[in-house]
C-alpha cells in the first residue's frame, strides 16, 4: 500500500499517522504480496489509536498466485489459462475455509473449483464443473488436506495444458485471418474503381453529346433501378 488521497481525506482530518497506518498494513498483508487483500482499519478518534484487520484476499487471487498466472480469463469457454492440481485446490481451500460460509471442507473445494471455472483454470486436466460431480475420485486428497504436488504429476499438468495452448493459439489465428478477409471482402465493395462496374449493374454504349464524328461510344454502367426507370419513362 503507498500513499493516497482517498485514504489521506479520511484519515487526514482525525490526525492519525499516516505513515504508521500504511506501514502497519504493509507487515499485515506481506505473506500476500501482489494480490488485492480486503483491509480494515478500526480508528479511536480520541486516542489516535488504531487496528488492522485483514481478511483472506478472493479466491480468484489466491487461485492466480498458485498458478503463478498475471490475470484471468476474458472468455472462459474460449481461453483457458493455467492447469491445477487437486492439490493446489486444496491448498487454496485452506486459506479460504475459515471466511467461508462452507460448514464442510468438501464443499469449499467445489466452491473454489466454481472460480477456477470463471476465470479460466484446468483442474487434474478437467473442466472444473466435470470435476466438482466427480469430486470423489479426490477424497484421499481432500480427507487428507494434501497440499503437496509431485513433480511429476506438475510435468504431465504442464504438458497437457501445452497442447492447449498450441489449439487456443491456432484457434485464434483462424478466426483473425477470417475476420481480415471479411473486412477486405466488405472494403472491396464499398469502395469501387472508377469506371468499374459493380455486381448487378449493366452497361450501354453511349456517346456524349458534342462528341466528334466516328467517336467510338463509351461504356456506361446503367443500375437495375435506372434500367427500370427508363423502361417505365417507355411505356408511357
Amino acid at each position: 500500500m503507498t500513499p493516497g488521497p482517498a485514504i489521506a481525506q479520511q484519515l487526514g482530518p482525525m490526525g492519525i499517522n499516516m505513515g504508521k497506518v500504511i506501514s502497519d498494513i504493509n507487515k499485515a498483508t506481506m505473506d500476500f504480496k501482489g494480490m488485492k487483500v480486503p483491509v480494515e482499519l478500526d480508528v479511536n478518534e480520541k486516542t489516535k489509536n488504531f487496528v488492522v484487520r485483514t481478511s483472506s484476499p478472493p479466491t480468484s487471487e489466491l487461485l492466480k498466485k498458485e498458478l503463478k498466472l498475471e490475470k484471468g480469463t476474458a472468455d472462459h469457454k474460449k481461453a483457458m489459462m493455467g492447469n491445477a492440481s487437486i492439490e493446489d485446490i486444496i491448498k487454496v481451500t485452506k486459506i479460504k475455509f475459515p471466511n467461508m460460509l462452507q460448514k464442510e471442507f468438501i464443499s469449499a473445494v467445489k466452491s473454489v473449483l466454481g472460480t477456477c471455472r470463471s476465470i479460466g483454470i484446468f483442474v487434474e486436466n478437467k473442466n472444473p464443473n466435470d470435476l466438482i460431480k466427480e469430486i470423489e475420485i479426490f477424497k484421499k486428497e481432500i480427507l487428507s488436506q494434501s497440499t503437496e504436488t509431485s513433480s511429476e504429476k506438475r510435468k504431465e499438468l504442464d504438458d497437457f495444458f501445452a497442447q492447449i495452448i498450441k489449439q487456443q493459439e491456432a484457434v485464434k489465428k483462424a478466426e483473425e485471418v477470417a475476420a481480415a478477409e471479411k473486412e477486405a471482402a466488405a472494403t472491396a465493395a464499398a469502395v469501387a474503381k472508377p469506371g468499374e462496374v459493380k455486381p448487378g449493374e449493366e452497361t450501354k454504349a453511349e456517346i456524349k453529346p458534342g462528341a466528334k464524328p466516328g467517336a467510338k461510344p463509351t461504356e456506361k454502367a446503367v443500375t437495375p433501378s435506372a434500367k427500370a426507370a427508363k423502361a417505365k419513362a417507355l411505356n408511357k
